[in-house]
């Protein structure tokens, strides 16, 4: 009896404590990512963070004896998969944030979960999300909009193709959530190290033809960042990613962008030096609550448990 009510409490820890990993990876990828693009290019800079990440993930499965699959029609849903997770998003925000502070990046990056619910309503309808998930993405929002700040959004209305873009990439992150229910018979590892395979496929070619990244020299601490943003924030981050679309679903996967932003404002205070204002704390206590009514799994009565 107690192992059998523990085992789903110790589960939902678990995936709750990697969804904040995840979200932790993703909005360091915005500081890695606007340190980074000073020097290399958008385009090559995805394209060596979509190579390495697949590289590594390929030594993992030789590593671990998984093989790729042989099935057309499993590449195929890989092809797609990178389209809408890697080589159209990072493209986008990659070009943005040579446009726009990062902190805006991870604002405008944070409506991926509204985008996925809308989605789901309009082709998934049979996954479409509950009251409680419905009511749990409001008070992320508003827990959002405290943590931000109305100042923050002072940056609104510049650039304004470049905030276009961040929104874009947001809806294709929303797509590829609701798409990546379509790996659930894999391991977690073969449709990261697949899509991302596609993905660089098609952007390493593009990049020596637009960008000849032979001629540049960018500096250490670019190539470090590079590189934390392929092995962390990418390759790790993508396991991850498609461990939790199995285990939470599509919806409760996309809340981590929703975490995103107090991590994003932690990273900056201590990083940057910023202040926080009183308002953060209250937004904080939103954000969670949010994460919770999207994420965490009503228990069934007590007379319907063995």
């Amino acid at each position: 009896m107690t192992s059998a009510i523990e085992t789903p409490r110790i589960r939902t820890v678990i995936n709750l404590g990697m969804l904040l990993l995840l979200a932790t990876l993703w909005a360091s990828a915005f500081i890695l990512i606007k340190i980074a693009v000073v020097e290399v290019p958008p385009l090559t800079l995805i394209a060596s963070r979509t190579l390495i990440a697949s590289i590594i993930l390929l030594g993992v499965m030789a590593f671990r004896g998984i093989k790729l699959p042989r099935d057309p029609d499993v590449w195929r849903r890989f092809m797609i998969q990178a389209s809408l997770n890697s080589v159209v998003p990072f493209a986008l925000i990659a070009w943005a944030e040579s446009h726009v502070d990062a902190g805006l990046a991870v604002i405008l990056g944070s409506n991926a979960p509204i985008f996925a619910v809308l989605l789901a309503l309009l082709f998934v309808r049979h996954e479409s999300p509950t009251l409680r998930q419905g009511i749990g993405i409001m008070i992320g929002l508003a827990g959002i909009c405290l943590v931000i700040g109305v100042n923050a959004l002072g940056g609104l209305g510049k650039d304004v193709v470049a905030q276009l873009a961040l929104v874009l990439a947001t809806v294709a992150f929303g797509a590829a959530v609701l798409f990546g229910r379509n790996f659930n018979g894999l391991d977690s590892i073969v449709p990261a190290a697949g899509s991302l395979l596609c993905g660089a496929c098609v952007l390493v070619p593009t990049s020596l033809i637009v960008d000849h990244p032979w001629t540049l020299t960018p500096s250490t601490n670019t190539i470090i960042a590079l590189l934390v943003l392929a092995v962390f924030s990418t390759a790790g981050a993508f396991v991850i990613y498609f461990h939790l679309i199995r285990t939470l679903g599509p919806v409760g996967t996309t809340a981590q962008a929703y975490l995103r932003v107090p991590i994003g404002v932690l990273l900056s205070v201590v990083f940057l030096g910023e202040t926080v204002s009183p308002t953060v704390g209250v937004g904080l206590v939103c954000v969670v609550a949010g994460i919770a009514l999207m994420t965490i799994q009503r228990r069934a009565p007590a007379a319907a448990r063995p």
